[in-house]
Formats: structure tokens, sequence, C-alpha cells
């Protein structure tokens, strides 16, 4: 019996979820170490839930040290389904100002030191990456921001560095004539991880600043970014909650399945540990 359905990763700002009923804190091991936090489970809008700080409780952890691989691993073992991922971001569009959220359709990665897959060691699994959010999540999402009343941008890429320093200008100016709309430090190797899941996955990014590029802002430091995520973290949570609410229970979209014709290896060379290590995740296709 799965003990909850729908996963929330707080980020910056965002390390609890007011309104969680019947809570318990459940503390997991995996073969990737252990998550960045315990998972808070509980019931939220009549819906089992599973809560887990990114950085862990106290931002312990940079975002290069959050062992994301046991995070969605254990996401996973407790049965989840869709995953909705707050993250603060730096703006690299004019029309995105800070205080408004954006639900990110692309991701381009500039991480240098993340591991970002489940396989290697014996098994080899290729996933489809191309649409990397799940469309269901993310019309949740929207449908929650208009409904609470924040202006909210849907679609647009996210660049995701390495950190934990924030752009130089000149990487800011050469980000945003790639077309880039959000820089921020957290979203992969996530969604890479929870489509290896088959777990659906959307970033619902919180607009704190507009990085370093823009000419009548100064340069981006913490206290800013903070100061705009206080502000922010009363409007996630409202549109968190909408969204939980209106989440279909069923699954019928691709994120379900994606490992159905991922898995390359021959499954005569499987070896009995790569199997035992990732069962929970490929074991029906192995059976």
């Amino acid at each position: 019996m799965p003990q909850a359905e729908i996963g929330i990763i707080g980020g910056s700002g965002l390390y609890s979820l007011p309104g969680i009923e019947h809570v318990r804190e459940v503390r997991l091991s995996t073969p990737f170490g252990r998550p960045s936090d315990d998972f808070v489970l509980g019931e939220l809008e009549g819906r089992k839930v599973a809560f887990l700080s990114r950085h862990g409780r106290g931002h312990t952890l940079l975002p290069t040290e959050v062992n994301s691989r046991a995070n969605i691993y254990g996401f996973k073992k407790l049965g989840v389904e869709r995953i909705i991922s707050v993250s603060a971001v730096g703006s690299l569009n004019e029309e995105y100002h800070p205080m408004d959220m954006a639900l990110p359709a692309q991701f381009f990665d500039r991480t240098r030191q993340r591991v970002s897959t489940f396989f290697g060691e014996g098994l080899v699994a290729h996933v489809s990456f191309d649409k990397p959010v799940c469309s269901i999540v993310v019309g949740a999402l929207a449908a929650a921001c208009k409904e609470v009343g924040v202006p909210c941008h849907q679609g647009g890429a996210y660049v995701c560095m390495e950190g934990p320093a924030f752009s130089t200008k000149a990487e800011s100016n050469v980000y945003r004539s790639w077309g880039m709309h959000l820089i921020g430090m957290t979203s992969l190797p996530e969604a890479k991880l929870a489509r290896e899941a088959e777990i659906c996955y959307a970033t619902l990014a919180m607009v704190t600043d507009y990085d370093c590029w823009h000419p009548e802002h100064d340069s981006v430091t913490i206290n800013v970014v903070l100061g705009y995520l206080t502000k922010n973290v009363a409007n996630s949570q409202n549109i968190l909650l909408k969204a939980i609410r209106a989440l279909p229970r069923e699954r019928n979209c691709p994120c379900a399945s994606a490992l159905a014709h991922a898995i390359l290896t021959d499954r005569k060379s499987i070896s009995p540990k790569a199997k035992k290590r990732l069962a929970l995740l490929v074991g029906k296709y192995l059976s």
C-alpha cells in the first residue's frame, strides 16, 4: 500500500508545509545513501502527500551536496507518483518579474559535479527527456496560480547552474542570448531522476531577482533573494494546496512508462547485484 501519492520538494524558503494532517515522519535508507531529511507524511486536501526539505531543515546542504538520487528514490519507495518541486529562481527575461511564478517547460543542464542517473554499473537505460515536465502537473499548477491570482509564466527554459556563487554578468548575458528564461541551481538532476523513476515532475519556480544582467538592478545578494522568498512562500503554499486538490487520481501520462523501452542491456547480462539495486525501478520490466 503506497504511503503517499504526491511528493512535494521544498526549496529555499519553503522548509515545511502548513495544513498537513495526521503527520508522521519517516527516515528512509536507499541504495544511494540518505535523503536530505526525513520525509513528512500526512494528508493534504484529502490526498496522501510526502514533503521533503531539499536542503534539509536549517538549510545545511549546498545545491551540489543535495543527494537527489536518494531523494527521488525515497519518494518512489513511498509510492509517490507525482512530484511538485518548489525552487527559487532568477529571471533572465524582462517579463518575468520578482514575485511572479513560472512553470518552465524545458531545462538546460550546466551542472558539473552531480550524478544524474540511477543507471550504470551493469544496467544501461536511456529515457526520453525531450519533454522533461509532466503536462498534467503543470496544468494543475497553472490553474492554481490563476485561482490564487499570482502572475504565472507557463513555458520557457530553466538553465540549471552548479553554484553556489551566483552568475557573473558574462554568464548571465550568455544565457539570455541562448534564449533562457530562468536560472536556478536545483531542478537538475531532480527532473532527470524523476523521469527514470517514472514519477511525474514539474517545477514551481518562484522568481526572486533579475540575476545580475538587468542594468537597473544591483547584484544578486542573499538578502535580496530572501526578501522576495519570504513574500512568495505564502503564495506558493496556497498554489500547492489548490494544485494538489485538482490533480486527477488516475495517471494516464507517458511518465508512468518512461522505462518501458529505455533498458538497453540484454536481460541475460544484467548482474544480480544490479537487479537488486534497481529492483524498485525496473523490476516490473525484468520479471
